[in-house]
């Protein structure tokens, strides 16, 4: 039981006065010479005060009461969930939804259809677009059925030679893998010295063989991408498809839609 609340305590809780780990080299100058007396303390901060070991221990305990994706299973695409509010995936969890029975009659689910209904036209609303689909189960699922839906779109206008799919370096980390399992070859292209697309060598890798071209926005550096009409009309004017990876949407919700 000891051992119980040991692991359970705060490190400050752990803090007994005198213990601390790595000791650095005595200052030569006093923080005082660097900076105004309004910025500096009054008294001392209250920090623990525990050994280098306990200190490891104390965030290896810590770290082992995570989900761990080494250790567990967990589909790709939680770049937005992990802002979903509580009481929502509360909701999501509730038997009557969850354990729905995917062969079950339309008048046993309506509860279900209206919800998912509601969820589209929501969805609908904050990005303009023009319908949904609540099929894929993830982020990554979600990047499959997109380039999937590309491919659909130019086997349907017989424009096969379209094989290659454009991806900067600024993307989210799966979409190189997508578009290679999806039977595409995958041009990577860098970004320029402002951390967006580089436009002359996105100009430079379309041609007819472009099926689309994949963007993060905001991308993977935290940017929003300032030339992303312009880089959607050069994405169109090419005959390609525009695929969107909405990994960081939040940052969007009310200020842009992505249509």
């Amino acid at each position: 039981m000891e051992e119980i609340l040991q692991h359970s305590q705060l490190s400050i809780e752990k803090s007994q006065p005198g213990r601390r780990g790595v000791r650095f080299a005595a200052v030569t100058k006093r923080a005082a010479d660097y900076l105004p007396a309004e910025y500096l303390r009054k008294s001392a901060p209250k920090l623990p005060e525990i050994s280098e070991f306990e200190t490891v221990r104390h965030f290896t305990r810590l770290s082992e009461l995570n989900y761990c994706l080494d250790g567990e299973f967990y589909p790709l695409g939680s770049c937005t969930m992990k802002y979903n509010p509580k009481a929502y995936d509360v909701l999501s969890a509730l038997p009557a939804f969850a354990s729905a029975h995917p062969f079950a009659p339309e008048s046993a689910v309506q509860g279900t259809l209206e919800m998912m209904y509601n969820l589209q036209e929501l969805l609908k609303e904050i990005t303009g677009l023009a319908s949904f689909t609540l099929q894929p189960a993830a982020g990554a699922h979600g990047e499959l059925t997109g380039i999937m839906t590309a491919r659909a779109y130019h086997d349907a206008r017989k424009d096969f030679k379209r094989t290659e799919v454009i991806v900067p370096d600024t993307a989210h980390g799966t979409n190189p893998a997508t578009a290679h399992m999806a039977g595409y070859t995958v041009v990577n292209i860098k970004s320029g010295s402002d951390g967006c697309v580089d436009k002359e060598a996105l100009k430079a890798a379309l041609s007819d063989k472009t099926a689309a071209v994949m963007l993060t926005v905001p991308n993977t550096v935290g940017l929003f991408e300032k030339d992303v009409r312009e880089i959607a009309d050069m994405v169109h004017k090419a005959g390609a498809l525009f695929y969107m990876d909405g990994a960081n949407f939040n940052a969007l919700i009310g200020l842009a839609k992505p249509a």
